[in-house]
């Protein structure tokens, strides 16, 4: 496999971690550099550790985990953008300095879409056991491009909201987030055959 490879893999795998974390950055504001390093650090080591999961699990145990692995992240996935649609209701009519919404960058939720939005790399890993491919590598470049994805992302979603005309966006960010988040579910179930 030549860098080139690696890094196209790398990139295609980031893109749902990118659509997160623009959405977290719209909905925080105001990224600090701790709000960056826990959601870049979460979504990297995630997209580094699951190809070397789906690697050491190997080809046994692919036929049980492909069979159910896109309905985990759809309902991780869901589970977080219905909850960003509950905020966004419960916000509803407030201007956004009056708006609460929880930090995305920490808690339960950064884990679950660390989870949900590195599921994928884990197909990736069980198919380089498959073609004897060594993991490590791959794993690092994926986890370290996924880093830097993430952070751009989360900080171009800051950058947006200060866009003249765009600075109410608060509360319908958030609303949109959700939808999108569900919409990335939506996206894994029609990839997996699912949704025809």
């Amino acid at each position: 496999m030549t860098l080139l490879t690696m890094f196209a893999i790398a990139v295609a795998l980031a893109m749902d971690a990118f659509a997160v974390s623009l959405t977290a950055g719209v909905r925080l504001r105001c990224v600090t550099s701790r709000h960056t390093f826990r959601l870049a650090g979460t979504f990297g080591g995630f997209q580094f550790l699951m190809p070397v999961a789906g690697w050491l699990l190997g080809i046994g145990a692919q036929q049980y985990i492909e069979d159910y692995d896109h309905w985990l992240a759809f309902a991780l996935v869901a589970f977080v953008g219905g909850r960003m649609l509950k905020e966004a209701w419960d916000n509803r009519g407030k201007k956004d300095e009056e708006c609460e919404y929880s930090d995305p960058t920490c808690g339960s939720s950064l884990w679950l879409l660390g989870v949900a939005t590195s599921l994928d790399a884990l197909a990736v890993g069980l198919s380089m056991a498959l073609l004897k491919v060594d993991v490590w590598l791959p794993a690092v470049i994926i986890g370290l491009v996924c880093f830097c994805i993430t952070a751009c992302g989360l900080h171009l979603g800051t950058f947006i909201c200060r866009i003249p005309g765009l600075t109410g966006l608060g509360n319908k960010a958030n609303a949109l987030g959700g939808l999108v988040l569900i919409a990335i579910g939506c996206k894994i179930l029609q990839e997996h055959g699912v949704l025809g």
